[in-house]
């Protein structure tokens, strides 16, 4: 579980000083009082079972590495690797129970094994059980879409929290479980580790939660059975095709965090109907579920009208059935008056007071790597923002065009291992907009620099407009050099992360870091 639930330390003790074959009279009084295996399992889950099903356990292991003495370990089938493939190390850690899609030929005596249709499935399941449905416990609000995601459960955690009531964040950048804050290393988590960290904020007191729900998250169960009192859908643009491979499948997996597709539909849908997919998905939902629009589009229920935009605030005009209110806030740019909508589309929806939600806009800090202003008395702007795909950096570098009075550079690069067809989609929405940009090293995980290049190269409309790097910091380093008074300067693609990536090692990088290392280094006079 990564820390994110404390195991029964006392009762895996008790199953590491117990022989399991010793006759069940001897069984330690704590094993007497531990959780059993049927009290998981409802009728029909089972394919089929081979040992005691009356077994006690002393918690959940997805992972072999982590199992504890007594844990029921689940074999999942992945895209690189095989659950199955680890059951013998689990079995040697001290699980007792295995749950698998098919039961191996040579089984232990000493291990009851559970086959099952979907190895997934029944993990989501037996996980809300086992953590006793602490979905239920919170007013939980998923957010999905492209775009917007961090930027949108953050602002309704700010706008909900109060200095009594801490709300629980589960999301790209930390997850906050209430008592502690951790490091996100995942945006949607798997299941076992989704329901432990909702199951710690419920017993922290926390009373609402909001979560990043990824396709990745939806399409494999994670959230599966999940009750979600608002889900929001911010946008669609591409992205994630090298798992989803068309718009239409990406966009059919999102749609389930709102149509039931994941076991239970949210009570209300808050939909941006400003994207073509989210007038498609709010024209399709089931009708139990209450459907609350936003955006500029005259029709939305939650608009924005009368738009004021600069580079140190943006102002409008919220109108909603109930009334009209005037907002300010420090976000900048039009995409980020969509967020607003969205966060107090959801707030309004869970019965926050309108002018409340408004007031409360106005102090919210920003999300860290989000259009994150870099400043150390440099005479020019520097930004690092997390827009890693073509219509995230379109919007961004639309809006700073707008308010920028000279040049507007660029530093960006594309993932490795992930959708070539958008690389050259990237480098033609850069060239739209910058006067320069320097290509580089984003995070190339298991493949070649010189690959991705080429694909982004196929992209390049203006040679003499941008220049590759191999070395990201030498092109931030450029940037800065480049830069005078009045220009802009963007350092886009990773944000808030803190690495990079590569084939076979994982090194320390944060552009924030390195943007204001350089800027000190630069700025000090010889002599």
């Amino acid at each position: 579980m990564i820390g994110y639930h404390t195991p029964n330390h006392p009762l895996v003790a008790a199953f590491r000083s117990q022989s399991l074959n010793r006759p069940r009279r001897l069984t330690p009084r704590i094993i007497k009082m531990a959780p059993k295996l049927s009290d998981y399992f409802s009728a029909g889950e089972l394919l089929a079972s081979k040992g005691d099903l009356e077994r006690p356990i002393s918690g959940l292991a997805m992972d072999s590495r982590r199992v504890m003495p007594g844990n029921l370990f689940f074999a999942l089938p992945g895209r690189r690797t095989d659950g199955n493939s680890f059951i013998d190390e689990a079995i040697m850690r001290g699980a007792v129970a295995i749950v698998a899609e098919k039961i191996p030929s040579g089984t232990a005596a000493r291990v009851t094994y559970l086959k099952v249709a979907d190895a997934r499935r029944a993990l989501a399941s037996v996980t809300q059980r086992y953590f006793n449905f602490p979905d239920q416990s919170l007013e939980l609000i998923g957010v999905t879409g492209t775009n917007g995601k961090t930027t949108v459960t953050n602002l309704i955690k700010h706008l909900l929290s109060t200095s009594t009531q801490r709300v629980g964040l589960i999301g790209t950048v930390h997850y906050d479980l209430g008592a502690r804050i951790v490091p996100s290393y995942r945006t949607t988590p798997e299941s076992l580790e989704l329901y432990g960290m909702l199951a710690q904020m419920r017993d922290a007191g926390c009373r609402q939660a909001a979560m990043e729900v990824s396709s990745h998250g939806i399409d494999q169960y994670r959230v599966l059975g999940m009750q979600f009192g608002v889900a929001v859908f911010t946008n669609l643009t591409r992205d994630h095709l090298d798992y989803h491979r068309t718009m239409e499948a990406y966009f059919e997996v999102k749609s389930r965090l709102f149509n039931g597709g994941t076991g239970r539909a949210p009570q209300v849908a808050a939909i941006n109907v400003d994207d073509p997919y989210g007038r498609q998905l709010a024209a399709a939902l089931p009708g139990h579920v209450k459907v609350v629009t936003f955006g500029e589009s005259p029709g939305a229920l939650v608009r924005a009208e009368n738009l004021r935009l600069n580079f140190k605030n943006t102002q409008f005009r919220l109108v909603w059935p109930g009334g009209v209110l005037e907002i300010e806030s420090p976000f900048i740019g039009r995409y980020n008056v969509s967020n607003l909508l969205a966060a107090f589309a959801a707030c309004h929806a869970l019965g926050r007071d309108p002018a409340v939600i408004a007031a409360r806009m106005k102090s919210f800090p920003g999300v860290p790597g989000r259009m994150e202003r870099i400043e150390e008395n440099q005479p020019y702007n520097v930004l690092v923002d997390y827009a890693h795909t073509d219509d995230a950096l379109r919007n961004a570098l639309g809006m700073l065009r707008a308010v920028t009075p000279r040049r507007l550079f660029v530093v960006f690069g594309c993932g490795g291992n992930r959708d070539r067809l958008k690389r050259p989609l990237m480098t033609a929405a850069v060239q739209e907009f910058a006067d320069f940009a320097w290509a580089t090293a984003d995070n190339p995980r298991t493949e070649a620099l010189s690959q991705i290049f080429a694909d982004m190269k196929t992209g390049v409309k203006s040679l003499e407009k941008i220049s590759f790097v191999d070395d990201r910091r030498r092109a931030i380093s450029l940037a800065l050099d480049a830069a005078r008074e009045g220009d802009c300067l963007l350092i886009a693609g990773k944000g808030h992360e803190t690495y990079q990536e590569f084939a076979d090692t994982i090194i320390p990088f944060d552009d924030r870091q390195v943007v204001r290392e350089l800027i000190g280094i630069k700025n000090i006079k010889p002599g």
